[in-house]
């Protein structure tokens, strides 16, 4: 099937979801406009990823319904890769369960893992690459996200599931980006992998993109992570252009920027200082299907 053929137009009846799956006002009228998912679609075909990729996607949709997974376009070098989001705030009373999500993607994932369901996790994500999309490899982990309650702003916790049991990975804490840039800045400085005395607070946190909803910091195992959620298309293509995507991933925003402005978008990056400098480890992109 040709990509054009499978882009997707927003309805009436399209809800505006962030990543963490919160409601926002679209930026613009939504009429013969695009949904997000075509973003992930052209970057599938920008990998060049085997046409099974598209077979998840339908098969989520068809497990737990529209609108319910987040996606991540993550770049790791020259690589591109993905990653699944998967809410449900009810936690012990889910819905969507791992148990559930996995089950229905058995077929093209290859994943043995058991989540235990008595977890009060109200997140897990999945990772995929070129190689899962091919049945080269098997899904081997599955991220949980549990709350971390006594924190003074929303915060989550997050492991990591193999076989061999589960591991601490990160904590993560979200805030309002206008009103609480003070703690923001607290936030970044207080790390053994931050930016105190060692770059400038603007190189992460980016003054074109800081006029968002939310931004999140998250404290990792070897390095640190910054999201900023609420961004407009033209903050997604300079997110784009410096962190230098594929060209044509670059491309087809600044082509359908038309078709996309009345978006909201979520963009991140993994970063640590070393030798005075800023080192970017990875980076992301996300929407919703």
């Amino acid at each position: 099937m040709r990509l054009a053929d499978r882009f997707e137009y927003t309805t009436a009846a399209d809800p505006a979801l962030n990543y963490c799956l919160w409601d926002y006002s679209p930026a613009a009228p939504v009429d013969d406009k695009w949904r997000s998912v075509n973003l992930l679609y052209q970057s599938f075909e920008v990998a060049g990823i085997d046409d099974r990729a598209f077979d998840v996607v339908e098969a989520l949709r068809e497990s737990i319904g529209a609108f319910r997974t987040v996606f991540g376009i993550k770049l790791l070098g020259d690589r591109l890769a993905w990653e699944f989001y998967f809410y449900d705030y009810d936690r012990q009373q889910r819905s969507v369960s791992a148990s559930r999500v996995l089950a229905a993607l058995r077929p093209w994932l290859g994943c043995q893992l058991a989540v235990d369901e008595q977890t009060p996790y109200f997140m897990f994500s999945l990772d995929f690459d070129a190689d899962i999309a091919a049945g080269r490899r098997a899904l081997d982990v599955v991220h949980l996200y549990i709350g971390n309650p006594g924190s003074a702003v929303s915060s989550g916790i997050a492991y990591a599931l193999r076989s061999g049991g589960c591991t601490l990975e990160n904590f993560y804490f979200f805030f309002d980006a206008m009103g609480q840039r003070d703690q923001i800045i607290d936030k970044l400085i207080c790390s053994a992998h931050g930016i105190a005395g060692q770059v400038p607070i603007e190189q992460v946190l980016v003054p074109e993109l800081a006029d968002c909803r939310t931004i999140c910091v998250a404290n990792k195992s070897g390095h640190d992570c910054i999201y900023f959620s609420g961004v407009d298309v033209k903050q997604l293509a300079y997110f784009l252009s410096w962190l230098d995507y594929p060209l044509p991933i670059r491309q087809f925003v600044a082509e359908h920027h038309h078709r996309l402005d009345h978006l909201r978008f979520d963009v991140g990056f993994d970063y640590r200082t070393e030798g005075g400098r800023l080192q970017i480890i990875k980076s992301g992109y996300y929407g919703v299907f």
